[in-house]
């Protein structure tokens, strides 16, 4: 599933969005995998993750530490809490980060190890290709704002796997699952019939 939301005039909507963080964590950690920012190609993705077994959680950018060498990525849900490095917090925030509402949310870390990102990328001409990259989940000190937060290392330093991802025009979105398994995802593209891109 995918959903969107603004959150604001209707009281009975604000209520329900109090509790979408949690609800759609719990769900995609269930084997229900929700997109937000209804981002349906990214539920794909999370769908994709989930049956292989490695997770999927909804993830983007936050930032880059040039000094470290790392990406930073996450999202304010849903995190696939099933993958997570220790035990989730549950955080209520009086304001949503650049939304609109408050309520609870799920403040967790991907399992530090090897990694790998999906992206299903719509192409006007060649339809989707799956795009992935593996990496690494790595420990160190992450922002504590009730979001998923992870920093990952990539093979090809964090500049040029930034450019080199976003060079075939994905989504700011990606699906995130623990260990290295583009080759499934390359034998999952092969059954479908789809493109298939490794990054790294």
């Amino acid at each position: 599933m995918a959903y969107y939301y603004q959150g604001s005039g209707i009281q009975e909507n604000e209520d329900t969005m109090s509790s979408i963080i949690l609800g759609t964590s719990m769900l995609t950690g269930d084997g229900v995998p929700v997109a937000g920012e209804y981002e349906v190609k990214n539920a794909v993705a999370m769908k994709i993750m989930d049956l292989l077994g490695v997770g999927g959680s909804f993830t983007e950018y936050y930032a880059m530490d040039f000094d470290a060498d790392l990406v930073l990525m996450g999202h304010d849900g849903p995190g696939h809490i099933r993958i997570a490095q220790d035990r989730i917090r549950v955080r209520p925030l009086q304001v949503y980060h650049g939304k609109v509402g408050k309520g609870l949310s799920v403040e967790m870390s991907i399992k530090q190890g090897p990694v790998t990102l999906l992206s299903v990328v719509e192409h006007r001409d060649r339809g989707f290709t799956l795009l992935v990259a593996e990496g690494a989940s790595v420990a160190g000190e992450i922002l504590e704002i009730g979001n998923t937060n992870s920093r990952y290392r990539f093979p090809l330093g964090a500049r040029r796997f930034v450019e080199e991802w976003n060079a075939h025009g994905p989504a700011h979105h990606c699906a995130i699952g623990v260990g290295h398994i583009a080759g499934q995802i390359q034998k999952v593209s092969e059954l479908l019939s789809l493109d298939f891109c490794k990054v790294c």
